[in-house]
């Protein structure tokens, strides 16, 4: 595999600190900026703002430019939110800074997907996503507990300049390993706006938001379900994210091993394997040791539907895939938003903190219903039209 893969992957742990770091410091951000920490939980949800309306913004003003440019563009982005957000001296200040840090990452994963996927064989797309995302899910099994226990100990300002360092690296590794090559000039804005005329590239959107929300219902109340149901207690909360987070790293390596040779198929499998898992977790909920079975399952699964589904929107948007990339990096966004209110609604009509999981399972089973249409309409665009019939001469 090209060694530029090595760059876009450290590039997308940087991304993936940058996303989760702040949650297990939201303490000591809001005694260092005098807020509630109720308060200092929107910080979160200003991030998430800024990589669903970042995304499209950023990759519509970047469609003229070479892909190399646009990465390093987003990734001096990336370094410029995290060192202010490391100096911010108010709460107001601090928002801005997770805006401005959010906005690359949909535009990141959007190029970079493409990036990735232009720098192998069609037959190897899947294992260099994969690798790209593998450094994303190591941020949540390395560096996001790294992060955490060096915010308490040094610091939380100290993480983020840990994570604006780690940029920098992934912004020299990019410099001075991927190509100029790989963006056509002719394609311009008009013709990435077009890619959204297929219903396909919908319906992948559709599948998305759908199944990745049936993740955030489930994972967004992970630490009431886990104390309050399992029994742990909050001090087991970083090992328990831990076993999460290699859930996600087997899931990364499962899509890029049968993805690439059977994409459609592999989403099936993983969006119908993440409801039952769900469902199960309903039940299992109640067990520690089936607690931490089930929910190393939920992450591998549903981490797998990340690079599928990204593929699907690559084959559906081809030609010009690199908004459409980005607008469904924003899909993922919105599946958390979405996850996450649904969950919370489940627990707010006094169903426990269980429901949340049945919840998941239900829009994990809408995704894969989304999937089987989308599959369906592929085999009837392909299926051999009627033959027309062969006139017969009645000459003597």
């Amino acid at each position: 595999m090209p060694l530029a893969l090595i760059a876009l992957a450290i590039a997308a742990f940087a991304v993936g600190v940058s996303e989760f770091a702040i949650m297990g410091l939201l303490p000591d951000v809001a005694t260092g900026v005098d807020v509630s920490i109720p308060t200092a939980g929107n910080l979160i949800t200003g991030y998430a703002i800024g990589v669903i309306v970042g995304a499209p913004l950023m990759t519509a003003l970047s469609t003229r430019w070479a892909r190399k440019v646009t990465l390093l563009t987003i990734i001096g982005l990336l370094i410029a939110g995290n060192v202010a957000s490391a100096v911010a001296p108010d709460y107001t200040t601090l928002m801005i800074a997770r805006l401005v840090s959010g906005v690359p990452q949909g535009v990141f994963f959007g190029v970079g997907t493409v990036v990735a996927a232009d720098l192998v064989p069609a037959e190897k797309r899947a294992k260099a996503m994969s690798i790209m995302f593998g450094g994303f899910t190591l941020a949540n099994v390395i560096g996001v507990p790294l992060g955490t226990l060096l915010g308490q100990q040094a610091g939380w300002r100290v993480t983020f300049w840990a994570i604006a360092g780690i940029g920098l690296v992934a912004l020299a590794g990019v410099f001075l390993l991927v190509r100029y090559e790989g963006r056509p000039d002719e394609v311009g804005l008009r013709q990435e706006l077009a890619s959204f005329k297929s219903p396909q590239v919908w319906i992948a959107m559709g599948m998305t938001m759908l199944g990745f929300g049936g993740v955030f219902a489930s994972f967004t109340y992970i630490t009431p379900m886990m104390t309050k149901v399992a029994g742990f207690d909050e001090g087991s909360m970083t090992p328990i994210m831990v076993v999460f987070g290699l859930g996600m790293t087997a899931g990364n390596l499962l899509s890029g091993r049968f993805a690439g040779r059977h994409l459609m198929r592999s989403i099936y499998v993983f969006l119908s394997s993440m409801a039952v898992v769900l469902v199960l977790f309903v039940f299992t909920a109640h067990d520690k040791v089936l607690a931490l079975v089930t929910l190393f399952l939920l992450g591998m699964f549903g981490f797998a539907n990340v690079p599928a589904l990204q593929m699907r929107i690559l084959d559906k948007a081809s030609g010009a895939p690199t908004l459409a990339a980005a607008a469904n990096l924003s899909a993922f966004n919105v599946a958390n938003a979405l996850g996450a209110f649904l969950g919370g609604l489940a627990i707010d009509q006094g169903y426990g903190y269980a429901s949340p999981n049945g919840v998941g399972a239900a829009l994990a089973t809408g995704g894969l219903v989304l999937a089987l249409i989308s599959g369906a309409a592929d085999r009837k665009q392909a299926a051999p039209g009627p033959q027309p019939r062969q006139a017969t001469s009645t000459a003597p």
